[in-house]
């Protein structure tokens, strides 16, 4: 065990076994994480639970008494966040959460194990929340496949058919909030949520890794528009 750059020491973990290289440096990183350990210490699900705290901070996104709906929410570091700071632990907000992977259970977040892709998921989605909702975020991410086009345009597409969802759900004024990555396969996504939001931005919270390309979109001040106001 040895310090790195900041003075923290920093956990090796020996090859050997079964185990692969790409395991070894998944293990160092997440032992090594300071993230990750201070969500053991608050009690949240997981590290992404700070992404979310620091891009509610800076852009109140977040506020009493809306309804959210989590995409992609295993383990639930975001539900946990977002059913505080909307009230839904406390019976005033409302907080809706799918995933492919089973979630256990968090006060105030309404959860189904479900395939977002499924034909019947945003029905069956629409009809969890009960009506419109203030805010849809995904931090769902495509299973990857190591060519970086590939991965890219998985990512993108995720983004796209979470976009569709968040323009037929969302109240005017309403916010989309979405995992991308850097590339330039989402010209055009980025061009509709220009169209039907009064402010988009990319925004990089601390909380990702700096050796990440992961990013995120935030669109605010939805507009609407038929289907909407219908």
């Amino acid at each position: 065990m040895a310090k790195d750059k900041t003075g923290r020491l920093h956990v090796t973990v020996r090859t050997g076994g079964k185990r692969k290289l790409s395991s070894k440096l998944w293990l160092e990183r997440q032992l090594n994480d300071p993230y990750v350990a201070q969500a053991k210490r608050d009690g949240y699900r997981s590290r992404a639970a700070y992404k979310l705290l620091e891009i509610d901070d800076k852009y109140h996104v977040l506020k009493p008494g809306m309804t959210v709906v989590d995409l992609g929410a295993a383990p639930g570091g975001w539900s946990q966040i977002a059913a505080r700071r909307v009230g839904a632990d406390n019976g005033k907000g409302k907080v809706v959460a799918i995933d492919l992977l089973e979630m256990p259970e968090i006060p105030g977040v309404t959860f189904a194990q479900l395939d977002f892709h499924a034909d019947d998921a945003p029905e069956r989605l629409t009809a969890m929340i009960g009506g419109r909702a203030d805010v849809v975020m995904s931090d769902m991410a495509a299973n990857t496949t190591g060519h970086r086009k590939t991965d890219q345009l998985r990512i993108v597409g995720l983004v796209e058919i979470a976009t569709a969802f968040a323009a037929d759900v969302l109240n005017p004024g309403g916010a989309f909030l979405a995992k991308v990555f850097q590339s330039g396969a989402d010209t055009e996504l980025l061009a509709q949520l220009k169209r039907d939001y009064a402010t988009v931005r990319h925004v990089k919270p601390a909380a990702s890794r700096q050796d990440s390309a992961e990013r995120y979109v935030l669109a605010t001040g939805f507009r609407g528009g038929e289907k909407a106001s219908s």
